[in-house]
């Protein structure tokens, strides 16, 4: 069976350098786009991007990011340190959906995906019909020391997989569980050091969040509660200091909720979406 899954690249500028960027679609509809979470790649999606019941509606796209996947650096690369930054993560989405002529378009991110959408509620109103942010909230405190995660005594792959396998819930299936661990361990050498720069230190959005104007563009928030990374506690705190928010706790999800156990997500997913659907 082949799958009704599209990949293409597409050439852009981002912070004023030319970037290869590839990305996957399915669907037709509004437009849904897709951010992965830090260290891994557009993989995630593959099952929302699979759900005939989603891509009736909605046109689900998504990209991986420079650095990630199958998407190469830009030109240079070996001479710097890669790290990604509010700005430049903003910036990526936009630039993205107007590449591909995405009108106001809904973007849902896990992790710092699910971070990076409260600045663009914040900062591009505008030019959204919504955020939904999975595993979303404005800051976490750093709990390890992320230098582990690109040392040349430590295989890179295998770390960062051990890292985050405790945010897996042990509830997911076997097989979502492994997949989401196996993109982990392909990441390229830095990478995942580079996301936390933006989730564990430069990315503090706590600052931003009474500004959000959800009746412009409304936000929801779904967090699993196998999390300690994103604790339930703080995706509600999110919630509460923006006016209009709306946040539910998934009983039995863990961190990559649409990688490692789809079919759990979708009984939260599908209401969000239906509203979405409805705003017109």
């Amino acid at each position: 069976m082949i799958e009704p899954i599209t990949g293409r690249y597409l050439r852009l500028e981002l912070e004023g350098r030319p970037h290869r960027l590839y990305f996957e679609e399915a669907g037709e509809g509004i437009p849904l786009l897709l951010l992965h979470t830090a260290g891994s790649d557009g993989r995630q999606w593959r099952e929302l991007l699979n759900d005939a019941e989603i891509t009736r509606r909605f046109r689900c796209i998504a990209f991986d990011m420079p650095w990630h996947g199958k998407s190469s650096p830009p030109e240079g690369w070996q001479g710097e340190e890669y790290r990604l930054t509010t700005a430049g993560y903003t910036g990526m989405v936009l630039a993205v959906a107007g590449a591909l002529g995405l009108e106001q378009p809904l973007v849902m991110g896990c992790s710092i995906g699910g971070r990076i959408v409260l600045d663009l509620a914040a900062e591009h109103p505008e030019r959204l019909r919504g955020v939904i942010g999975l595993q979303g909230s404005a800051f976490v405190d750093p709990y390890y020391d992320t230098a582990v995660l690109h040392h040349p005594h430590i295989h890179g792959g295998e770390v960062c997989a051990a890292v985050v396998s405790g945010l897996v819930s042990p509830k997911s299936p076997d097989a979502g569980r492994w997949e989401t661990l196996w993109h982990y361990m392909q990441g390229g050498p830095g990478v995942f050091k580079g996301d936390l720069h933006f989730y564990k230190g430069e990315g503090d959005l706590r600052p931003k969040l009474a500004r959000i104007d959800t009746t412009r563009c409304p936000v929801v928030l779904l967090t699993g509660d196998y999390d300690y990374s994103c604790r339930p506690e703080d995706t509600l705190a999110t919630a509460e200091a923006i006016p209009g928010a709306r946040a539910s706790i998934m009983p039995g999800l863990g961190h990559f909720p649409m990688s490692e156990d789809f079919a759990a997500l979708r009984r939260w997913l599908l209401p969000v979406l239906e509203e979405f659907a409805a705003r017109g």
